[in-house]
């Protein structure tokens, strides 16, 4: 069967390298992919090995946003490592090349890989440039404050229109420091691409180079029996964690992190979050609280000038090893310790633009196990203000929509956690438009859900247990009084003991809103999102 598909008799001696390509023209993010892909096949034939071609799945969290089928994108990470793993076991591959650009490409292809085992190396497919209207740099959050601020009546339908035709002008992922670039980041961090790679315009000559690098890096790796396992350690772990606060990364690093981690058997919590968070500062200036995108980053020197700065000031593991057989220290011999001085995309150590990671672990009696907020952009970090409750993203929107939610109120959206919604959509168009609507710094939301990586404002998501599973969540009533303070750490609902119990007494479990398909068996087997909303969570971690 290997003779027609191309195999000739020298080639059945030569390692079989599967090159997973997450091409599909559904998004800007992925539309590049198959030039990498071909790009990565050639430079492996070159280097003595046979890639074998495979396609995944993606879907678009951006068109999908604020829809139904946004319960999809969460669940398309199961998807997306479920079938590498199969691909690659089953045809009992040497290696593996994983090409991605949308949001989930990259964290399932990182579970798919910890789970093989076998060389690996992610290609990221690179960051779409920044559109331009009116001066200004846009990007894909751009249009969906765009919309709370029509709404608000702060910009013409004209200017509204301008904007989203602007927005996104051609491949790449969304440009400003998203989930898509976070999670690119974040694998450089961790030693499984190469240098550099994560900040690329997927538009550019260089992003197609360094593809057929990667896969020259790959072809070697196999040759020295370079493994996931020797690279994901909880030193690398700990690096990507350290490179997710300096660059102020998204929340959803938090919940992909883990889920990989859970994948490499690598022990990481919350609380690991929390301890680095401490320690590192934000350095850069970035979307979405910031005013540069992927692309500026890369031009003042990338992920490496940001972990030269770290390894040098005692906040990287540099023993740490890579894909390419080096220590992270190693591959960073060259990069200067401190920032080029004509820029401000990342600012020198000693002026940061928060002394502490943006990213900070609340519990309390609203969140036993835990929730994430995120913290850059805000005048205040702390709140106490009444409950405004909403039992799915679509009513809080058409409230915010209204004019209905003020200054001061606490927004509350349950029942959309990994088992409730199910699938943990994302709240951007909420939370854009409460930024259009000029309340970023007066109105807080929580939700048992996640957050875009374009969110800012005091929000707070995977708040766990989540109202599905019988949550405190669940328990708020209108106007209850919330607290969210960050400082402290803090989320709580401000009633008794006593009181909560007699709601939880008379608290019933939703209907599931599923019971076929693909999203009932999600919500069957997903995990509380404390620990990564993963869907193998009876598997022991050493």
């Amino acid at each position: 069967m290997l003779r027609a598909v191309g195999f000739g008799d020298s080639d059945f001696n030569k390692p079989i390298i599967g090159v997973a390509n997450g091409y599909s023209n559904l998004t800007p993010c992925n539309v590049g992919l198959d030039a990498l892909a071909q790009r990565a096949m050639a430079a492996l034939r070159e280097a003595g090995a046979m890639p074998q071609v495979f396609g995944t799945i993606t879907v678009s969290d951006g068109i999908s946003m604020g829809t139904e089928g946004m319960k999809y994108s969460l669940v398309s990470r199961e998807v997306i490592a479920d079938s590498i793993e199969t691909v690659c076991n089953a045809q009992s591959m040497d290696g593996v090349l994983c090409v991605g650009g949308c949001d989930k490409n990259m964290p399932g292809a990182m579970i798919a890989i910890a789970r093989l085992n076998i060389p690996a190396i992610f290609v990221y497919g690179g960051t779409i440039k920044a559109g331009r209207y009116a001066g200004q740099d846009l990007t894909i959050v751009s249009a969906f404050e765009a919309v709370g601020s029509y709404s608000a009546k702060k910009i013409s339908e004209r200017e509204l229109l301008e904007v989203e035709r602007h927005a996104c002008p051609g491949a790449g992922s969304c440009g400003g420091m998203y989930t898509a670039n976070t999670m690119s980041s974040t694998i450089e961090a961790l030693g499984m691409s190469l240098p550099y790679s994560s900040t690329m315009a997927a538009e550019d000559l260089e992003k197609s180079d360094s593809a057929a690098e990667s896969a020259e890096v790959l072809a070697a790796a196999v040759r020295k029996q370079i493994v996931p396992s020797v690279i994901l350690t909880r030193k690398a772990f700990e690096n990507a964690i350290a490179v997710v606060m300096a660059v102020g990364g998204s929340t959803n690093a938090v919940l992909h992190l883990l889920a990989i981690a859970h994948a490499a058997r690598v022990p990481l919590s919350l609380d690991d979050f929390e301890a680095i968070r401490t320690r590192v500062p934000v350095l850069c200036d970035l979307k979405p609280s910031g005013r540069y995108v992927a692309t500026d980053l890369h031009q003042a020197g990338g992920i490496p000038q940001v972990m030269k700065m770290l390894l040098v000031n005692g906040c990287l593991h540099g023993d740490a090893l890579t894909i390419t057989g080096d220590t992270i220290a190693e591959a960073l011999s060259d990069v200067p310790s401190v920032p080029p001085g004509d820029q401000d995309v990342i600012r020198r150590w000693g002026d940061p633009m928060y002394p502490q990671g943006h990213l900070t672990i609340l519990r309390g009696n609203l969140a036993t196990e835990g929730a994430v907020a995120k913290i850059t952009g805000v005048k205040s970090k702390t709140i106490t203000g009444p409950a405004r409750v909403f039992e799915s993203e679509e009513a809080c929107l058409d409230a915010i929509l209204a004019g209905q939610i003020k200054p001061g109120d606490v927004v509350v959206i349950r029942y959309e956690g990994p088992k409730g919604g199910p699938g943990m959509r994302e709240m951007l168009a909420p939370t854009s438009a409460i930024i259009g609507a000029g309340l970023g710094d007066s109105v807080a939301l929580i939700t048992d859900g996640r957050f875009s990586g374009g969110t800012y404002g005091m929000v707070v998501g995977h708040v766990s247990p989540e109202a599905a599973v019988g949550g405190a969540i669940a328990l708020i009533e209108e106007n209850d009084s919330i607290t969210i303070d960050a400082d402290a750490r803090l989320l709580q609902v401000n009633v008794s003991d006593g009181e909560l119990s007699r709601r939880r007494a008379s608290w019933r479990p939703p209907v599931p809103r599923y019971t076929r398909g693909v999203l009932a068996k999600y919500a069957e087997l997903v995990s509380s999102g404390s620990i990564g909303a993963v869907t193998d969570s009876d598997l022991s971690v050493d």
